[in-house]
């Protein structure tokens, strides 16, 4: 396996993250969500190296009290970034609400866990929309490789600098970038469910990105799990179906 040149990776992403600018929003902002983990850390970092601090809007949105929203205000300092909070507590549970007594359906605990993404990604193209920019989005390959992410919320945006990196490659960029070695080496949460990344997973990223990156697993049954994540989640990645007219 080629050794991974973080350096080399990261200065390939500025220049791919100013000629998405220079085409896609010249002169425009980009708008990060800061969840207070390593992935929106480094898109972060990587956008204030590709077009300057001024033109990165940082966006904490959490939901009611978070335990470590301290690591994204730590961030936003780091990177000298303006930024706001938008607590979205208040509008998840109102709407929660809202559903059970309107619908009479029983909210379920998926629901719960989706719905704020989907409101955060609200939030953030509301930000977008008003503050001349572009959606940043924050997915790496490890974790979309196994459906963990909310189709529609976390999983979308306008530009996606870490989509086909490992969390381990994410990582190492991260210290590349000098970002605080806290933030680098933070444990992974999805700040949804209240449970780490591997928790949920049944298996480390090192064994996971392992087997990415070269196909190899000691454990049969994580390989048998890992691809069952990925088959149950294509759906996510793919164009939405449509009826082909023809006239």
């Amino acid at each position: 396996m080629v050794k991974f040149d973080a350096v080399k990776v990261k200065n390939d992403i500025v220049k791919w993250v100013q000629e998405f600018f220079e085409v896609n929003g010249k002169g425009c902002n980009a708008v990060c969500g800061i969840s207070g983990g390593v992935d929106s850390a480094t898109v972060t970092a990587l956008c204030v190296e590709a077009l300057g601090k001024d033109r990165v809007y940082g966006v904490l949105m959490p939901q009611g009290t978070q335990s470590d929203i301290d690591y994204s205000y730590e961030l936003c300092e780091h990177l000298g970034i303006d930024y706001c909070v938008v607590n979205i507590g208040d509008t998840v549970s109102e709407l929660l609400d809202e559903i059970h007594i309107k619908s009479g359906f029983d909210i379920t605990e998926q629901t719960k866990i989706n719905l704020p993404a989907r409101i955060r990604m609200s939030t953030l193209y509301a930000v977008s929309q008003s503050h001349n920019g572009r959606v940043a989005n924050m997915c790496n390959f490890s974790e979309t490789y196994c459906s963990y992410d909310t189709r529609y919320g976390d999983g979308v945006g306008d530009f996606s600098p870490l989509a086909k990196l490992t969390k381990t490659e994410v990582r190492a960029i991260a210290s590349v970038l000098g970002l605080p070695e806290r933030i680098v080496e933070k444990v992974s949460l999805d700040g949804l469910c209240g449970k780490t990344d591997e928790e949920v997973f049944q298996f480390t990223y090192t064994m996971l990105d392992k087997y990415l990156r070269t196909g190899k697993i000691d454990d049969p049954k994580v390989k048998d799990r890992i691809e069952t994540m990925h088959k149950k989640g294509l759906f996510k990645t793919q164009p939405m179906p449509c009826f082909e007219y023809k006239a």
